[in-house]
């Protein structure tokens, strides 16, 4: 295998990122059901301070005939091309903490070497812990939470929020692999499977980024901006919500579904400590009232 450091450049200055963060990833490619990992990626750059701090060689690991680079054509001439990236990013959340974010588009090619690249940015952030978010179309209700399947080696995240756990062979994709290699190396990995209904799954479907974000805070302790996207739900459940109200077949469906997953999900507690009793997260004004609830009932630090 080639040398993995020449797929990636460095481009944060030395010293600029600090040792231990987590690194968050998800990469547009195969199967996402919703739109999720793309409205993630969009969401969490467009509303948090990142920067970019390791470029991947796109000409490398890109096939450029399966997803082309989009052009803008001005008249007469071509005014802007926007080539497909593959970077990690350091990002703040909503509270001030830092990340690290690897997102873009899945490697079509030389998997074992990305993945052998990104371990070794890994070891040299000295990341704690690794988190990753996928999504799959199933026949599953959109009148109920979207659900998830955890895999990796954090067992009380799996035993907390995992309710599906098939024994089954399935296409991977390239950050199945990382999981499958930071397995191997003890690291702390997690990686989060949306159950997306299948009906919606070429639909961009909000409520895929607030179950990824609260999935991805449940792994890591980060917080996230929500508002927008939650108002944008309540919009996109209302106009699916009038379709099925007046579509007799479409309402059959749904009803049939809930009913399975209704007895899927009979005797079962899973249910997320971020979300509410409806399964809503809660607004960033409610979480900083949660926080400031908490920070006031502790003990003051004994400065003498």
């Amino acid at each position: 295998m080639d040398d993995p450091s020449e797929l990636y450049t460095v481009v944060a200055e030395p010293g600029s990122v600090p040792a231990g963060l987590p690194l968050v990833a998800a990469l547009n490619g195969f199967t996402d059901a919703g739109g999720a990992v793309a409205q993630l990626g969009d969401h969490l750059l467009d509303s948090l301070e990142s920067e970019v701090v390791v470029e991947f060689d796109t000409d490398v690991l890109l096939d450029y005939r399966a997803r082309r680079p989009i052009i803008t054509f001005d008249g007469d001439h071509i005014s802007e091309y926007e080539p497909q990236s593959l970077t990690v990013n350091l990002v703040t959340d909503e509270i001030g903490q830092q990340f690290l974010f690897l997102n873009g588009f899945e490697p079509d090619f030389q998997w074992e070497r990305f993945v052998a690249a990104v371990i070794e940015v890994i070891d040299l952030f000295q990341v704690s812990t690794t988190t990753w978010v996928h999504a799959i179309p199933m026949p599953v209700p959109h009148t109920r939470p979207v659900r998830v399947t955890v895999s990796g080696n954090r067992s009380e995240l799996i035993e907390a929020l995992s309710v599906w756990r098939p024994t089954t062979q399935a296409p991977a994709n390239a950050l199945h692999l990382l999981e499958y290699r930071l397995h191997a190396l003890d690291h702390p990995v997690a990686g989060f499977v949306l159950l997306v209904p299948h009906y919606l799954a070429d639909t961009e479907y909000p409520a895929t980024v607030l179950v990824a974000v609260e999935s991805i805070s449940a792994a890591t302790g980060l917080i996230f901006p929500t508002d927008r996207v939650r108002e944008e739900n309540r919009e996109f459940a209302a106009k699916i919500d009038e379709q099925v109200s007046t579509n007799t077949e479409l309402a059959r469906l749904v009803h049939t579904l809930e009913e399975r997953h209704d007895s899927y999900m009979e005797g079962t507690s899973l249910r997320s400590p971020l979300t509410d009793v409806d399964g809503e997260l809660p607004s960033a004004d409610e979480i900083g009232a949660e926080l400031e609830r908490f920070l006031a009932g502790q003990p003051a630090d004994d400065q003498e």
